[in-house]
């Protein structure tokens, strides 16, 4: 397998697909800078972070044509994976400027459901034994991803590069929907305008409140737990007050569970205790309405449908010649 991996083959000229949505989502982000930019907090910065993502982009596909192998194309790959963790909380610096609107999804998951789902789930099972299952599967969100994305790049090489290409576009599909729909979720409203509104069915508009303020307050759960810790330290590290609708934790999970399904249904059967987990979970730690969840997954196979096809469509190319 290490022979294989780095084993010299025929380089193959210009940019992979994962790296054209980056460069294109990229560009389209520094257009709103620039429309924006008295409104933006550090705008320069954000423009120097955008030119070094596109240096560094073409600067790896020259020295992959160096040492053209599987392995220096998972290095360029991996690398546009590992930057939604750059694009994801920068979406904030945009939406933080808009009127929040989670009085809105507040006032229609009460009319729905005549109650906020999110509080009345944990409060009906704060134990232990459904806290800590529930919180490992929010956990294993980004092993899912991981996972799979190593189980594509081992076993199924030839659909590697449409494996991230359709994950990656999805991600930049959510983060355009969380620049413009600013939503934080319950588990950063609800505290702002006290749970005793919330128990009377009062969700008052709080203008753009979280543009100054950004504060967590830790989710509920069991304490004490290993798991309900491990999502409280990861949040407190990288969570802002944006992208609750559509769960793109929903959305992406959905997503990974059809492209399991479609090479290896042990794969698939292997992830899904994890993945019913994972949605619950969106609820019951406050992270997101039942609204966003439903949308997150329905949205998961149509986004899925538009991607491959955009792919098959303008990005089709073979990784190597």
């Amino acid at each position: 397998m290490a022979l294989d991996l780095f084993k010299r083959v025929e380089t193959r000229k210009g940019l992979f697909a994962v790296e054209k949505i980056s460069l294109i989502y990229n560009l389209l982000t520094t257009i709103l800078i620039l429309f924006m930019f008295r409104q933006l907090d550090h705008p320069w910065v954000m423009l120097w972070d955008r030119a070094l993502i596109a240096f560094m982009t073409f600067l790896l596909m020259y020295l992959y044509r160096l040492a053209p192998c599987k392995g220096t194309a998972f290095i360029r790959i991996g690398i546009q994976m590992a930057l939604l963790s750059y694009w994801y909380p920068d979406t904030f610096e945009f939406n933080r400027h808009f009127p929040n609107l989670d009085h809105v999804f507040a006032q229609a998951e009460q009319w729905i459901f005549h109650c906020q789902p999110a509080v009345l789930f944990w409060q009906r099972f704060p134990e232990m034994w459904a806290s800590e299952p529930i919180n490992m599967g929010y956990f294993s969100y980004y092993p899912m991803i991981f996972g799979v994305a190593i189980y594509y790049f081992l076993f199924r090489y030839e659909l590697f590069e449409k494996f991230s290409f359709v994950l990656v576009t999805a991600f930049f599909v959510y983060y355009f929907i969380y620049i413009f729909v600013p939503v934080a979720g319950p588990q950063f409203y609800f505290p702002v305008i006290g749970f005793d509104n919330v128990a009377q069915g009062v969700f008052p508009a709080i203008g753009d409140y979280f543009n100054h303020h950004t504060d967590l307050v830790p989710g509920p759960g069991y304490e004490h737990g290993f798991f309900y810790n491990l999502v409280k330290a990861s949040q407190q590290v990288g969570e802002r007050p944006t992208a609750a609708f559509p769960s793109s934790h929903v959305g992406i999970s959905t997503m990974l569970m059809i492209m399991a399904w479609r090479v290896n249904k042990k794969l698939f059967a292997g992830l899904m205790p994890f993945y019913i987990l994972l949605c619950l979970a969106t609820v019951y730690i406050q992270a997101h309405y039942v609204i966003d969840a439903i949308v997150g997954f329905f949205s998961a196979f149509v986004l899925y449908v538009v991607v491959t096809w955009m792919f098959k469509k303008w990005f089709a190319t073979p990784m190597f010649k």
